[in-house]
């Protein structure tokens, strides 16, 4: 089974840049998309609706904002649109489409970047959903968490980790949650699992020379229950044509879709 994540800034801005030309050639079963930033309306053009795949949305209420999707080449069984958060359900940033005994999410954290009050509506979400991270873990179905979580966990994970150390993303409060995730709680960093090399990045600032000279982070993660851990098998990064500012995190699983 192939899964792939990306945060593709705008849907319709990466379809005008090849995503689903892209697409039918990557032999993806599961394909997770954040930050969609469309409604039902904006999705009527039949390249929205690729040959082969299944598709799921949950849309913000704020029109260009947010979003998650799932791509999926069988139906899934059930669809979860929201984890059960008055704040942050009606931001799209959480669909869950379940097949069999594994549940695929599309998950968007929220940017604190912008401002200190986005930053502390970040760690709101990040107290809310540990909780519930914690609840699916002791679920019996296997989990893969996508998306963009918006932290990077460690000083390999950035180019520039000592200057960004009081900056959203790489803050020691983000640090430690993922710490807690990947420690207590038990939660694994599928890419982690068979890559520790350096200079493995998801996202470039569309500042200065970024991208030319990978000066990014690893901030897109597939992160995947505990039994399901033994089941990843490769994990790499598309880097061979650009869609967004993100690039797509693919990740290969022993397992049977």
């Amino acid at each position: 089974m192939r899964i792939a994540t990306l945060n593709c800034n705008g849907i319709r801005a990466a379809a005008r840049k090849g995503f689903y030309q892209w697409l039918p050639k990557q032999d993806l079963d599961v394909l997770c998309l954040q930050e969609t930033r469309c409604t039902d309306e904006d999705l009527t053009p039949p390249e929205f609706s690729p040959r082969g795949y299944h598709a799921e949305w949950h849309h913000a209420a704020k029109r260009g904002y947010s979003g998650v999707a799932v791509y999926s080449r069988r139906k899934p069984d059930k669809v979860i649109r929201g984890f059960g958060s008055k704040e942050f359900d009606s931001e799209g940033r959480y669909l869950e489409a379940r097949f069999g005994d594994l549940s695929v999410v599309s998950l968007y954290l929220p940017s604190g970047s912008s401002s200190p009050e986005r930053q502390e509506a970040k760690f709101r979400f990040l107290k809310e959903f540990l909780p519930y991270l914690e609840r699916l873990r002791r679920a019996r179905r296997h989990f893969v968490l996508c998306g963009d979580w918006n932290i990077a966990h460690k000083q390999v994970d950035l180019r520039n980790w000592r200057s960004n150390q009081k900056n959203s993303g790489f803050l020691p409060e983000e640090r430690a949650w993922l710490d807690d995730l990947f420690g207590r709680a038990r939660w694994v960093d599928g890419f982690r699992q068979v890559n520790a090399e350096a200079d493995q990045y998801t996202w470039w600032s569309n500042r200065g020379q970024a991208w030319a000279n990978n000066v990014g982070w690893r901030i897109d993660y597939q992160i995947v229950s505990p039994g399901f851990a033994p089941r990843i098998k490769a994990a790499s990064i598309w880097k061979k044509t650009r869609f967004s500012d993100h690039a797509p995190l693919v990740i290969d699983y022993d397992h049977a879709f």
